[in-house]
């Protein structure tokens, strides 16, 4: 056995040994795909003990090697341009495309509860790792991924028909779907929405699933899985388990900016403290509530103040603790009182028994998407 085969052998091992990969069929497809073939351009590691710096590992030699058949996240592209050869040393910037670990990659194949002869719609290519098991195990004829970035896209294109894999690839807006090749027994999104797109339910065959990232701009994301219905809405309870995935380029949050007044608000003492989004739970529902919100944290007069901002609407809310016996005070601005909307929720949530998130349901109508527990 080649050192390539026994260590994906230990990867197949692992993946069956955590319960991401549960059946034989996708055992199967994944044992017949050598991850390494879709990392060749290489990869981008953390520098230990650095504050966000990423070292390149180009593609070759026994740490690339070994490292492709690790269950783990390896960034491919930093700053949505610079990939491993272009770097000497460290690079401080953002990662925008990743090949996934693999066994949430399993995970989720495992959970579009797919069955022969399925065609499947894929949104983010990325590597393309995942796109060569789709099909592997459903044939490539009944395959079709689509890729936003045209770089991403060729290297992704390029390594599959190195596998003699040959299935429909897209660039563009996978946010769009793909009505040419509609309509779809199933959709997988291997990157982060903030809403359920109406194009994806529109192609999708009633009684068909959808499994994606429901996720928000403070960071906590979700697995759902909705099943579509006659009548071209789309519902489905949320998956255990914190999934996180990049968001989609166009789902990204806007700049800043420049910051309105923080000091000009009214102030009443918080029912609930900033503290509370430190638990994903909670961060998910307050993300929720006021959707168009980011987190940042400031220095004011000495002390941290945690700050909520909308910068579409210009609404805000700054809260900071006043000693340490556990007092919030909650100051806000603009034309909606954020904290007071995030508070409510969660008054409700807690009159509720406080549920988990996998006894959550998403409902997505021309409406637009709503949250029940």
């Amino acid at each position: 056995m080649t050192d390539q085969a026994l260590l994906l052998k230990q990867l197949i091992d692992t993946m069956e040994a955590s319960g991401s990969l549960r059946t034989e069929p996708w055992k199967r497809a994944a044992a017949a795909v050598p991850r390494h073939e879709f990392l060749r351009d290489g990869f981008f590691r953390r520098v230990p003990g650095s504050a966000g710096a990423w070292a390149p590992v180009l593609g070759s030699g026994s740490e690339w090697l070994e490292a492709c058949y690790t269950d783990e996240s390896l960034v491919t592209q930093i700053a949505g341009t610079i990939a491993p050869a272009d770097i000497r040393g460290q690079i401080m910037r953002q990662p925008t495309s990743s090949s996934t670990l693999p066994s949430l990659v399993l995970r989720m194949l495992e959970d579009l509860q797919v069955e022969d002869g399925m065609h499947v719609l894929e949104i983010g290519t990325g590597t393309g790792y995942s796109t060569a098991v789709l099909c592997s195990r459903l044939g490539e004829e009944n395959v079709t991924s689509v890729e936003y970035d045209e770089g991403v896209a060729a290297q992704a294109q390029a390594a599959l028909g190195r596998l003699g894999m040959w299935p429909a690839l897209v660039t563009g807006d996978g946010l769009q779907g793909h009505g040419e090749g509609a309509p779809y027994d199933r959709v997988i999104a291997t990157c982060g929405v903030r809403t359920i797109p109406p194009q994806w339910i529109e192609q999708t065959r009633p009684g068909g699933l959808i499994l994606a990232t429901v996720s928000g701009w403070l960071g906590t994301s979700e697995l759902a899985r909705l099943t579509v219905h006659e009548d071209g809405t789309a519902s489905g309870r949320l998956l255990s388990g914190q999934v996180s995935f990049m968001l989609a380029r166009p789902h990204l949050p806007p700049s800043l900016g420049l910051l309105p007044d923080l000091t000009a608000g009214k102030e009443r003492e918080a029912i609930i403290g900033a503290d509370a989004l430190d638990d994903w739970t909670t961060r998910f529902i307050v993300q929720a509530a006021i959707p168009n919100a980011q987190r940042l944290t400031l220095n004011q007069d000495g002390r941290d103040e945690h700050v909520l901002i909308d910068v579409e609407s210009g609404a805000w809310a700054a809260l900071y603790e006043e000693d340490e016996d556990g007092e919030w005070t909650a100051r806000q601005g603009g034309p909606a009182a954020l904290w007071d909307v995030a508070e409510e929720q969660l008054g409700r949530w807690h009159a509720a028994g406080s549920p988990a998130l996998e006894e959550f349901t998403v409902k997505v109508t021309p409406k637009g998407q709503t949250y029940h527990w």
